[in-house]
Formats: C-alpha cells, sequence, structure tokens
C-alpha cells in the first residue's frame, strides 16, 4: 500500500498481463461495448474488477476514436489531392483540345493573328 505525503492512501495504476490484454483487444474487436453480464463474465475470466474492465474499455473506445478520425483525416486529404490533380490533368486536356482544333483563317481571335 503507497501512502501520500498526508498519509492518505495513494492510488496505484494496474498493470495487466500480456493474456489479459490479448483478451480485452480480442473482445474488443468484435464488440465496441460491453454489456454488464458481459463484462462480468470477461472480468472474471481475466482476474480483473468490473471497473477495471469498463474503464480499460472505455480509454480503449477513446484510444479507437482518435486513431480512426486521423485515418478519415488523412484519407479525405488523399481524396482532395487526387481531385485536385484530377481538375488539373482535365482542365489540361480541354487546353489541348483548343489547340489541335483546326484554325478558322476568317476568325478575329488573338491567337490566330499571333500565330500567322
Amino acid at each position: 500500500i503507497l501512502l501520500d505525503k498526508d498519509g492518505k492512501r495513494k492510488h496505484t495504476r494496474p498493470t495487466f498481463s500480456g493474456q489479459q490484454i490479448f483478451a480485452l483487444e480480442k473482445t474488443f474487436e468484435q464488440t465496441k461495448y460491453l454489456a454488464g453480464p458481459e463484462r462480468a463474465r470477461l472480468a472474471y475470466s481475466l482476474g480483473m474488477t468490473e471497473s477495471q474492465v469498463k474503464v480499460w474499455f472505455q480509454n480503449r473506445r477513446t484510444k479507437w476514436r482518435k486513431k480512426h478520425a486521423a485515418e478519415m483525416a488523412t484519407a479525405k486529404k488523399k481524396q482532395d489531392s487526387e481531385t485536385e490533380r484530377l481538375k488539373g490533368a482535365s482542365e489540361n486536356e480541354e487546353e489541348d483540345d483548343d489547340y489541335n482544333k483546326p484554325l478558322d483563317p476568317n476568325s478575329d481571335d488573338e491567337k490566330i493573328t499571333q500565330l500567322l
């Protein structure tokens, strides 16, 4: 038991075994939320308290959301840059199409005047 400077009991952080973490992660892959009976069963099978399992799942969901949000932002940036690239390529094709059209010698177009 650890005591703080005032002599009160100090909260210690639990350390989980690799087997416990593996089982928690495997369960998390299947379901992001545990109902009471499922949580109790998992806690009992892993030798943990229900509150430890509950907090572990809360923390894991937060980590998952942050990672998911970062992946979505990266995908959006990639999509936006691809859209810009395609838009630029499309504009270049339109310019090429204009360049390859036959010239009308009777036109007042400045481009024709410059080319002649």
